[in-house]
């Protein structure tokens, strides 16, 4: 069997996923009767590479088990990785390369800047869009019209959500009255999370005196530190990816702000011990979708067999990745087609779907109805703390 042309020009493009596509067979040309492409659009390399890059993994290995199942409808999957290098322009690029490959679906991108910045395209090539990890609200909303985005669909919890668990875990458990926010002002996500859990925590009675801003790929966070140590805070919240908190993390301990520090999934990586320092992790929170501790046999199932494979533990978004492949696959079974518009259309109607994270149930607004899980560290390692479920 051959690389068509045109699946081989995908593969170059997604140099940094190639050894990974090389284990799922070759692709085949657009409109093949015995294959269904799944197209991933994913951070594989730039300043969130390690989310694209645990992403895949997930995926591959959802597909894989798809089709030692014997695939759906009786035909294999194959799955095309793009690679958006953690940029928008980058997420706009692979949603025009995987749109021409005749994909059935595409996962991904992770954040939510990239996935947003694609909902008008995604809604003129008729091609839903399942985001594993993409926390913003305005992913499945427009907030202009108010209307959700007919092919668009996240497979995780959302900003609101977790902003109000973060905001019940500070004032709760850590009787927290005063925080200073710290946020990046070039994410959507780290706004609008920035926002969700102020609002909640003010709503509790406390209070926020100062959000400091910062941009991605910046290296220096003393000033901002040094503005928030002088309020004298009970905690700071610190809504970013792992790239930057890593060293907000680092740089707020060696200036002597020992507080709790707070945040939300975007923490979740191995980069973000080897950047912040394990000593420094000390006294920090974030919001997660799993934990490596709950003991669901199909999850416990899931982590073994991923680090026999890529010896590590697998992050939330390998978890969420995996579970949104599930969803992909279980539309074009649900739905008996691997056309794009009539998966998104059975996309719409899953309940209860058993993914590894626990049950999904995809609502009106094309979001999932899920737990969120209080994170901590120890020794460097993520540990739990407590499950927050949905009320």
């Amino acid at each position: 069997m051959k690389f068509s042309h045109k699946a081989a020009l995908l593969a170059a493009a997604a140099a940094a996923s190639a050894a990974a596509l090389a284990g799922c067979g070759t692709a085949k040309p657009a409109g093949s009767s015995d294959l269904i492409i799944i197209g991933a659009n994913l951070e594989m390399t730039g300043s969130n590479a390690s989310f694209g890059t645990s992403s895949l993994n997930g995926i591959h290995m959802a597909v894989e088990d798809a089709n030692v199942a014997g695939g759906v409808l009786g035909k294999k999957i194959q799955v095309i990785g793009v690679d958006n290098r953690s940029e928008v322009a980058g997420a706009a690029d692979a949603l025009a390369k995987l749109a021409e490959s005749g994909v059935a679906a595409i996962i991904g991108p992770d954040t939510s800047s990239n996935v947003i910045a694609l909902a008008s395209q995604a809604a003129a090539d008729k091609i839903p869009i399942v985001s594993p990890s993409g926390t913003n609200p305005a992913i499945t909303v427009d907030p202009a019209t108010g209307q959700t985005r007919e092919y668009l669909f996240r497979a995780c919890f959302t900003d609101p959500y977790q902003g109000r668990v973060m905001a019940d875990f500070a004032t709760g458990r850590l009787n927290a009255k005063k925080a200073v926010v710290l946020v990046d002002n070039s994410s959507d996500y780290s706004k609008g999370l920035a926002e969700f859990f102020t609002k909640e925590f003010q709503e509790k009675g406390g209070s926020v005196p100062a959000q400091e801003a910062y941009m991605a790929r910046d290296v220096d966070f003393k000033p901002i530190l040094t503005k928030a140590a002088a309020l004298h805070p009970d905690i700071i919240f610190v809504p970013g990816y792992y790239q930057e908190v890593g060293l907000i993390l680092r740089q707020a301990r060696e200036m002597g702000i020992t507080v709790p520090i707070l945040g939300g999934d975007g923490w979740d990586s191995d980069k973000l011990v080897e950047i912040a320092g394990t000593a420094n992790l000390s006294n920090t929170y974030f919001c997660n979708h799993y934990s490596q501790e709950d003991d669901n046999p199909k999850l416990q199932d899931f982590i073994r067999r991923y680090e026999a494979r890529y010896g590590a533990a697998p992050d939330s978004f390998a978890v969420t990745a995996y579970d949104a492949a599930g969803l992909v696959l279980e539309a074009i079974e649900a739905g008996r087609s691997d056309k794009p518009a009539d998966v998104a259309k059975a996309l719409t109607g899953i309940k209860g779907y058993d993914g590894i994270s626990g049950k999904i149930t995809i609502d009106s607004h094309h979001n999932t109805v899920s737990s969120g899980i209080i994170m901590s560290f120890a020794n460097g390692r993520r540990t739990f703390i407590e499950r927050i479920d949905p009320e």
